[in-house]
């Protein structure tokens, strides 16, 4: 397992990013599902939640707390979630 962690660590190129190796196995810690590496940001985009998770000085923080909800994901909740029915 250290191995296979130091290889993907020494392939991850420059910049502060992670191996597309890595980020391939990496998964959403709240819906479990494939996490997407934005360059822009450079960080983990959890496209089910709309949640970018950090990455910090090349070890993605995948902690709850630590994710920030993507402005668009807001946008497209907020029309969502406007009630249309209020007779509840």
């Amino acid at each position: 397992m250290r191995r296979t962690a130091a290889l993907l660590l020494r392939h991850g190129g420059g910049g502060g990013g992670i191996s597309q190796a890595l980020a391939d196995m990496l998964v959403c810690p709240l819906t479990k599902k494939p996490l997407r590496y934005c360059e822009a940001s450079g960080s983990l985009v959890s496209d089910a939640v709309g949640i970018s998770f950090p990455i910090v000085d090349g070890i993605p923080s995948l902690l709850p707390k630590d994710g920030k909800l993507l402005e668009d994901h807001q946008e497209k909740s907020g029309h969502e979630s406007s009630p249309r029915d209020s007779s509840h």
